[in-house]
């Protein structure tokens, strides 16, 4: 029986389409959310963070402006989809990032509603599949699709929103989602219970800095550099922070750049030490093993093995 709707969805031109089409409209549906429950519904997102304060709880603000540069950066991303005419990057959009951005806001926006309805269950369940869905992302665009300065437009508007898009719930937002769905939040009537629970703010804040540390080490990664800096910021920025909280985001927020720079200097004036090595040919005077001699007419092996 044939199909009633004649569409071929497996068609390349048809999933472009389908793409142009599903992440602008994803991407606008969770701009228009996120800005109706932070600025217009109350309780708005921002305030219930306040009532549900946690070891690593964020400054809003700032938080507000990370969220911010994440929309600009898929803003470019959405012209980039449209216009895209080179295959490696219309093969990077479609094979690399594909429904997993458009799954992703959407994901978002839902969050953002059952945060201010305060079913922080359920919002940790839905940070936690934002989260492995932008694992996936960047893995796949890491491994199969580089990034290469050849291409500079695919880093600043492919590979940059995404790893954006994957530390916020990574190194924050889950997090925090579940200490509050513990129970592990303090109560802001008794602000001297501002250090509780905080070991385990600690070992969140720790463990995934250093991780973050490890990727901008070795990939020399500005984009993870700025994004967790960022977060550290948003973390420390806050009044009444467990010491060991806040002295450790403080640490990594210098950390992180001063081993972006580091490390960067370290592969500029590593590598051209290397490349100034020269290789001396082999010693003519030594015969080489197995090589045979002549001695008054007799051959004679050299070979002692």
């Amino acid at each position: 029986m044939d199909s009633d709707i004649p569409i071929d969805f497996s068609h390349p031109g048809v999933r472009d389409y389908m793409l142009q089409v599903l992440t602008p409209l994803s991407l606008l549906i969770n701009i228009a959310t996120v800005l109706i429950c932070s600025l217009v519904v109350t309780p708005s997102l921002g305030t219930v963070t306040k009532w549900f304060p946690t070891s690593i709880s964020p400054s809003p603000a700032v938080i507000a402006a990370y969220i911010f540069a994440i929309y600009i950066f898929q803003i470019g991303y959405c012209i980039i989809l449209v216009l895209v005419r080179k295959p490696e990057t219309k093969k990077t959009i479609v094979k690399g990032v594909g429904l997993a951005l458009v799954f992703s806001n959407w994901v978002m926006a839902a969050w953002a509603i059952t945060w201010i309805f305060e079913a922080f269950l359920a919002s940790t369940i839905l940070l936690g599949i934002l989260t492995l869905l932008l694992i996936y992302c960047n893995v796949v665009l890491i491994v199969y699709h580089p990034p290469t300065s050849k291409r500079p437009l695919d880093i600043a508007f492919i590979h940059a929103p995404l790893r954006l898009f994957l530390i916020l719930p990574l190194a924050l937002l889950f997090p925090n989602s579940l200490f509050i769905t513990l129970g592990h939040a303090w109560d802001p009537a008794h602000p001297d219970h501002y250090d509780h629970h905080q070991w385990e703010g600690f070992g969140v804040v720790l463990g995934v800095n250093l991780v973050g540390l490890l990727v901008i080490a070795t990939r020399r990664d500005i984009v993870w550099c700025v994004g967790a800096t960022w977060i550290c910021v948003a973390i420390w920025a806050t009044k009444l922070k467990p010491g060991s909280v806040y002295i450790t985001a403080i640490l990594f927020t210098v950390l992180h750049p001063l081993t972006l720079v580091v490390s960067a200097v370290f592969a500029r004036f590593g590598g051209r030490r290397d490349e100034g090595r020269i290789m001396l040919p082999p010693d003519e005077a030594d015969p080489p093993q197995g090589s045979a001699e002549l001695n008054g007419g007799h051959e004679v092996r050299t070979d002692w093995s």
